[in-house]
C-alpha cells in the first residue's frame, strides 16, 4: 500500500551620498562571489550520475530479500534514551490517544486499533511527518498509555513498510523516523513484551544500517550520520556499536561540508543550522549515556553552530527568515542555546554565512548580502539578494513570506517578490528547477552567477551598509545597491535603493524604462495605515508601538500579501514602492523608518 494514497502518481530622510559624517576608518569592499547555482550544460552530470544510479538502487532495494541483507546482530535491547531536547507540542499525542492524527496542519482519523498506515494521507505534508514519526516525541508525554500505543504503531508500520519503497524509505525521511524512534525506543522497550523489545531493536538496526547506504544527497549526509549514530547510541550490544562506529567514522568529513567555518550551514539557512545543532546535542547526549567520548568534530561543529544561532537569533528570540528558513519558535531556539540566548554572539552585531546583522537599541536589521547556495545545497535556496528583515524592539515589522521546503507547492515564494528586496520588470536572479530534471535532481535553485559585493563602515553611533548585486546586469544591464545607514542614537534607519548601469553597458543594453518595485513585507498582524501624504505609513507590531516608514518612491501602497507559517498559509500585508527605471541612467529610491512622533508626523 502507498504511504500517499492519492499522492502516490506523483512519485512538493535619505542618506546623503558619497562620504557619511562621523564614520571613520577606511571601508573594506568584501567581493561575496560564487560561481552561482548550477545551470545549463553544467547540470548534466549531476542530471546523468542520478540517472544511471536511481533506478540501479530502485531495482536493488526493492528485490525480494533485500531486507535480510540489513540484517545484523541481534540485540538484546536498548542501552541508551538519547534525549532530544527540541520542546514538544503534547496535543498531537493527547489527539493520538482520542483517535485524531494531526500533522502539517491537517487531520486523520484514525481511532486505536486502526492503522493510520495503510490508507491514504489527506496531504503529502501530513504524509512525510506521519512517516518521519513526528508524532512519536509527543506521544511519548502521554505515560504508559503513550508508551503502549507507540509500540502497536510502530509495529504497525513495520508490518506493511518491512520492505524498501521509495516514499516510506526516502532517505531524509528514514533519518528523521530513526532519530524519532532512538530517541523513545528504551522507554517502549519497557512497556513492551520481551518479543516486541526484541523486534523494535531490530526495526532500529535495519534502519540505522540503511541511513549507512546509498542513495541520499551530499546535502543532507550530516543529518542522515547523526540519525545513525545516535540509532547506535539506543541499540545495546555489538549491533549498536557496530552501527555507531560506523557512523562515526564517516560523520566528520561530512560535519566539514555542512558547517562552515564561520558557523553557518552550507545551505545558508539559519534553520537549517539550528535543526544540526539539536540532532549533534542529543548525539553527545546518546554517547555520554554509552559512556563513550565526544569527537573532537562533532564538539567543534557544535560550538561553531551555536555562535551562528546565536547571531541569527532576534529579539524576539526566533531566527531570522533568510534562503528557505523559517523563524523557528523561541522555545527550540532557546532549547538548543541551553535555555537561553545569552552568550558569545548574542544580541551582536556581525555577520554570519553572508547575513549582515546591525543594531541600535531599538531596531535590529539584517541584510543578506551573498549569493545563494549552489549546487545540491541549493534545493531550499531562495533567489531574493539584498533581502531585509528588520525589528523594531521585539516587534518583527518587516520580513519575508517565510517560504521553507515544507511549502513546497508554493515554488513562487522563493523569488524576489516574496522578500523584502526590489524588483526589476518580471523577472528573477534565479529560479527552481523543475519538469523531469527538478524530479530528478529536486527544486534546486537555479540561474546565472550571481555577485555581490559589500562595504560597511562603522562610526561613533552610527553604521554604514553598502551592498550590490549584479543579477538585473543580463537582462537590464543594472546593478542594484541598497544603502542602509543606521543612526544608532536616534533609532533611525535611512536607505536609499540605487540602480544604475554596470561598466560597459550603456553601449550594450537598449535604452528602455523597465519597470520596478521595491517589496516591504510585514509579519502576520503588523498593522499599516497610509497617511495622507500618499508617503508615509504607520506600522505597528505586537507591542502596540508605532514606527513610521517614509519614502519618496512615485507609488506607494498597501496590498495583500502572504505568509507561510509550519507550511500553512497565512494572510499579511506588504508595503510596495512602483517606478520605473531607464536602464541607461540612473536612478534612486529613498526611503526612512524612525520611531513615531520622531521628525514630526505626516499629516
Amino acid at each position: 500500500m502507498s504511504p500517499l494514497g492519492p499522492f502516490a502518481r506523483s512519485e512538493g530622510s535619505a542618506p546623503p551620498p558619497g562620504e557619511i559624517p562621523g564614520l571613520r576608518g577606511a571601508p573594506m569592499r568584501t567581493p561575496v562571489r560564487s560561481a552561482g547555482p548550477s545551470t545549463g550544460p553544467s547540470l548534466w552530470p549531476a542530471i546523468a550520475g542520478r540517472l544511471l544510479t536511481r533506478q540501479l538502487w530502485i531495482e536493488l532495494y526493492g528485490l525480494p530479500g533485500y531486507t535480510q541483507t540489513l540484517k545484523g546482530r541481534a540485540a538484546p535491547g536498548f542501552a541508551s534514551t538519547p534525549r532530544d531536547f527540541r520542546p514538544v507540542d503534547p496535543a498531537v499525542g493527547a489527539g493520538i490517544l482520542a483517535g485524531r492524527i494531526t500533522l502539517a496542519g491537517a487531520s486523520l482519523d484514525v481511532p486505536p486499533p486502526e492503522d493510520p498506515f495503510n490508507r491514504p494521507s489527506p496531504t503529502r505534508a501530513f504524509a512525510v511527518d506521519l512517516h518521519a514519526f513526528a508524532w512519536l516525541p509527543s506521544l511519548m508525554q502521554e505515560g504508559e498509555r503513550g508508551a503502549r500505543e507507540a509500540v502497536r504503531l510502530t509495529l504497525a508500520w513495520a508490518q506493511v513498510f518491512a520492505r524498501w519503497s521509495p516514499f516510506a524509505w526516502d532517505p531524509d525521511i528514514l533519518a528523521r523516523r530513526a532519530f524519532n524512534l532512538a530517541c523513545a525506543a528504551r522507554r517502549m522497550g519497557q512497556v513492551a513484551s520481551e518479543a516486541e523489545r526484541i523486534r523494535l531493536a531490530d526495526i532500529l538496526g535495519r534502519q540505522g544500517r540503511q541511513l549507512l547506504r546509498p542513495p541520499g544527497g551530499v546535502a543532507t549526509l550530516a543529518e542522515r550520520l547523526v540519525a545513525a549514530a545516535v540509532a547506535g547510541c539506543a541499540v545495546a550490544g555489538p549491533a549498536g556499536a557496530g552501527l555507531r562506529r560506523s557512523a562515526l567514522r564517516r560523520l566528520p568529513r561530512a560535519l566539514d561540508r555542512a558547517v562552515l567555518p564561520d558557523g553557518a550551514h552550507a545551505s545558508r539557512s539559519p534553520e537549517a543550522g539550528l535543526e544540526l545543532l539539536l540532532d549533534l546535542l542529543t548525539l553527545e547526549d546518546g554517547l555520554g549515556q554509552v559512556s563513550e567520548p565526544t569527537p573532537d568534530a562533532v564538539r567543534a561543529a557544535i560550538g561553531r553552530l551555536d555562535r551562528a544561532v546565536r547571531l541569527n537569533t532576534l529579539p524576539d528570540g526566533r531566527l531570522a527568515t533568510f534562503q528557505g528558513g523559517a523563524a523557528s519558535s523561541p522555545g527550540r531556539v532557546a532549547a538548543a542555546l541551553g535555555e537561553t540566548v545569552d552568550g558569545p554572539g548574542a544580541g551582536a552585531s556581525g555577520a554570519v554565512g553572508g547575513l549582515v546583522r546591525l543594531r541600535t537599541p531599538l531596531l535590529t536589521v539584517v541584510a543578506d548580502a551573498a549569493p545563494p547556495a549552489r549546487g545540491p545545497w541549493s534545493s531550499a535556496a531562495c533567489a531574493q539578494p539584498l533581502a531585509l528583515e528588520i525589528l523594531c524592539g521585539k516587534d518583527r515589522l518587516i520580513t519575508g513570506c517565510g517560504w521553507t521546503p515544507r511549502a513546497a507547492d508554493r515554488q513562487g515564494l522563493r523569488l524576489p517578490p516574496g522578500h523584502s528586496t526590489l524588483t526589476l520588470g518580471e523577472g528573477a536572479t534565479g529560479e527552481p528547477l523543475g519538469g523531469w530534471k527538478g524530479d530528478l535532481l529536486g527544486p534546486r535553485l537555479v540561474g546565472r552567477p550571481l555577485h555581490v559585493e559589500v562595504q560597511q563602515r562603522d562610526g561613533e553611533g552610527a553604521v554604514w551598509l553598502e551592498i550590490e548585486h549584479d543579477g538585473w546586469v543580463h537582462d537590464f544591464g543594472l546593478l542594484h545597491q541598497r544603502r542602509l545607514y543606521l543612526d544608532q542614537r536616534l533609532d533611525e534607519l535611512r536607505a536609499e535603493e540605487r540602480l544604475h548601469p554596470a561598466p560597459g553597458q550603456k553601449e550594450v543594453v537598449r535604452a528602455i524604462a523597465a519597470p520596478y518595485a521595491v517589496r516591504f513585507q510585514l509579519e502576520p498582524g503588523v498593522q499599516a495605515s497610509l497617511a495622507r501624504d500618499r508617503r508615509s505609513i504607520l506600522l505597528r507590531g505586537h507591542s502596540g508601538r508605532g514606527w513610521w516608514f517614509r519614502t519618496d518612491g512615485p507609488d506607494v501602497a498597501i496590498e495583500p500579501s502572504v505568509h507561510i507559517d509550519e507550511g500553512l498559509t497565512r494572510r499579511s500585508l506588504q508595503i510596495v514602492v512602483r517606478g520605473s527605471a531607464r536602464t541607461d541612467s540612473e536612478t534612486r529610491i529613498r526611503w526612512k523608518l524612525s520611531p513615531a512622533g520622531a521628525g514630526g508626523e505626516p499629516t
